[in-house]
């Protein structure tokens, strides 16, 4: 009798509870509150961006003169050599010469390229053959496997480096002139005679 009474549970007379609905009525709310964060760190990262690329400074282009300066020093270590080094001198003058005066040397045979350079004012008459006279014993070397001595290929190489004090830029206002040279002549622009330096 008293195992009857225990496995007997009294019947739940309760019925089942309808859902419970939940207002989404804050919802939106919360959407637009995310929504206006996002674009205010949107527009803080672009103009944090943007002032940090004013901030980049590139340094200025190394001028042509400076750098034909510093290939030809370069190629001094080919000295022993003698057309890998007349290769680089020749080539060094050669850009230079399109890089100073916007002319297209590299592109053309000494043939071409001189006959071109006679019809301009871009250097003057002594400088025109003092280089179709570095040119030409360029060729020689590069073409009709004429090997030079050592002397030889130091005055070619004082040639180019002629050529390029002869004709590069004057300083700019406020710099100092070089030690060596202080009073550098004013070459030409581009389509006038360039004045050798004294």
């Amino acid at each position: 009798m008293a195992t009857n009474q225990i496995t007997a549970a009294p019947p739940d007379i309760r019925d089942i509870k309808p859902p419970i609905e939940i207002s989404a009525g804050g919802a939106w709310l919360w959407w637009v509150l995310l929504a206006v964060v996002l674009v205010i760190g949107a527009g803080l990262l672009w103009r944090w961006l943007k002032n940090r690329k004013r901030q980049v400074v590139l340094p200025p282009p190394v001028p042509a003169h400076v750098r034909a300066k510093q290939k030809l020093q370069e190629a001094l270590a080919l000295i022993t050599q003698p057309k890998p080094f007349v290769v680089a001198v020749s080539n060094t003058a050669r850009t230079y010469l399109e890089e100073r005066f916007n002319f297209h040397a590299p592109e053309r045979t000494t043939e071409e390229f001189l006959r071109e350079l006679a019809g301009t004012r871009l250097l003057l008459p002594d400088q025109k053959e003092s280089l179709a006279a570095f040119l030409a014993s360029c060729d020689l070397v590069k073409f009709a496997k004429y090997e030079p001595g050592e002397t030889e290929l130091r005055g070619l190489h004082s040639a180019a480096v002629r050529l390029v004090e002869e004709t590069e830029p004057p300083p700019m206002p406020g710099a100092a002139a070089p030690a060596a040279n202080p009073q550098p002549p004013v070459p030409a622009a581009a389509g006038e005679p360039a004045n050798p330096k004294s």
